[in-house]
């Protein structure tokens, strides 16, 4: 069992930087495929990146691509999302995911564990 907590959303002008923390419960924590997805009111929730159990590998959607990024530190069980240039239409709860998976995943389905969500505003 793995519980995620979500930090670090808030709200930010356009072209503003945020950076996400995901904090990991469980000492299986590094053998966990993590990932961030968002989601706007009803709509289904969107993948923005992924990063691979030790971190050797990674993967951003197009939207995200360039500006933000997925990392994590297993020492401190935490998974990060820093975003810069942020845009209004990042406007979303973010989500963190896990699953016990060795590889990268882009569909919510795959992913076992979630937190709870932190709101992300940006303004224009």
């Amino acid at each position: 069992q793995v519980q995620l907590v979500e930090s670090g959303g808030g709200l930010v002008q356009a072209g503003g930087s945020l950076r996400l923390s995901c904090a990991a419960s469980g000492r299986t924590f590094p053998a966990y495929t993590m990932a961030w997805f968002r989601q706007v009111s009803r709509e289904e929730r969107e993948f923005v990146a992924a990063i691979s159990p030790y971190g050797g590998n990674s993967l951003h959607a197009d939207s995200v691509s360039g500006r933000f990024t997925i990392s994590r530190d297993n020492a401190k069980n935490t998974v990060y999302l820093q975003m810069n240039n942020l845009k209004p239409e990042d406007t979303a709860v973010y989500y963190c995911a896990a699953v016990d998976y060795g590889g990268l995943l882009y569909h919510n389905m795959k992913y076992d564990y979630w937190g709870q969500g932190t709101q992300v505003t940006v303004s224009s």
